[in-house]
Order: structure tokens, then sequence, then C-alpha cells
């Protein structure tokens, strides 16, 4: 949580700083908006035996807004903020409470701060990569047997997932608003210590570390930057 406090605090004085310094430069700052559709996986054991992860496609509800800083026609920086629908899905989840194995839909919605660099073409192709801090606000659970739903949980600010979560990201952007990125979360997914009413922890064992590739559009140029 410092952590995220940090980085937020460094991105508005990031974004502060690039303003003014886009008033004595050439170069100006500008902000963009973007969708993301989130094609996810995971590297996911539990105590210690390989769960089997079923790609999870998110296209809503995802947010990107950022502040960039071309510094020259083939170097950027940029910071700014996001919300994002992240998760996985397995078919092999373990319940500690009766040993019977299950399907599970894990996602939570976060409140992103990223900042990271792009190098090459600006004007048409180029690669950017940086780091992204974020916080877990709301967080959905979905149990299934057989095929049929049979529990949902969901909540604010859970304590059943990890509330800071963090990790790399790396992209390239194609002419026309095409972007495609691949992240991947340093942090665990699952709060292996939280414990039930009945004295059971879910979670205990259970490693998580989520990955996406995503397709982004107008990520770094709006539409009518490309059409001039």
């Amino acid at each position: 949580m410092k952590i995220l406090i940090c980085l937020a605090v460094f991105s508005i004085s990031f974004t502060i700083q690039v303003f003014s310094q886009s008033e004595k430069s050439k170069s100006k700052a500008y902000v963009t908006t973007g969708g993301e559709l989130i094609f996810s996986f995971a590297n996911t054991e539990q105590n210690g035996n390989s769960l089997g992860s079923v790609m999870r496609f998110s296209p809503v509800f995802n947010l990107q807004v950022m502040v960039n800083q071309d510094m020259s026609k083939n170097f950027g920086l940029f910071t700014g903020l996001s919300v994002r629908n992240v998760g996985y899905i397995t078919d092999d989840y373990k319940d500690p409470a009766n040993n019977l194995i299950y399907k599970k839909k894990f996602r939570t919605y976060n409140l992103a701060l990223p900042l990271g660099f792009k190098v090459g073409d600006l004007d048409k192709t180029f690669f950017y990569g940086g780091y992204e801090a974020e916080l877990a606000f709301s967080y959905k659970e979905k149990t299934y047997d057989g095929g049929d739903k049979i529990s949902k949980i969901s909540g604010w600010f859970s304590d059943r997932n990890e509330l800071f979560q963090h990790g790399f990201l790396v992209g390239v952007q194609f002419p026309r608003g095409v972007n495609v990125k691949f992240k991947y979360y340093l942090s665990e997914f699952h709060n292996q210590d939280y414990t039930t009413n009945a004295n059971i922890k879910p979670y205990a064992g259970l490693k998580t570390n989520i990955m996406y590739v995503s397709l982004n559009f107008f990520l770094f140029k709006n539409l009518d930057m490309y059409y001039k």
C-alpha cells in the first residue's frame, strides 16, 4: 500500500513536471484515452500442484487514460490512470473444506497507476515498457460444480485477495491506433492468510500470478491525431 501511495505521488509529480516542461520546450504533453480487450491466464499451483488455467476474456470495463510527453520523435514517457477487470479461471480448484474439485472464476476491478517509456517512431510503430501498481477495489468469486454455478462471493476492498498488486508491462504500438500489450503480475492474486468464519483458509497454498495479453485502441494517440 505504501508503494502504491508513493507511486501515486510520483505520478502526480511527474505529470506536473511534464506539463511545466512542455511550456518550456517545443514538445507538448497530451492526454489520450483507450480501451483494452484482455485475454488472461495464470501461473497457478495449490499446495505444490499445478492447476490448469482457462483463458479468460474481459472486454469490459477497461479504461485507460494516459499523460504523454514525447521528448523527441523517437522517445517518450507516459503515466496515467486506468481501471481494469482482471482475473483468471481454473477447473482444478480443490476445496479444503470438503476436498472436492470445483471450477473457479476469480476477478478484481483494479485502479492502476502506470509509469513507462516509449521507444521507436512515435508517429508510426514503437515499443514501450514500464511498471504498474494497482489497487484491487472490487472482488468477485464464482464456484461451479458440473457446469452449474453453486456460489458467488463479491465485495469491496475484500480481504480474500491481495489489495495491492503490481507488475511489469511491455507492448508494441502499430500505425492507425492498434496496440498489443503483455503484462505479468509480480504479486500474487490471493490472500493466503484469509480465514472464513468456519476457521477455514480457502486460499492457503494457492499461489497465483496472473498474466495477460490485451488489444488496445488509441492508447497513446487519439483518433483525431491519426487523422491529422
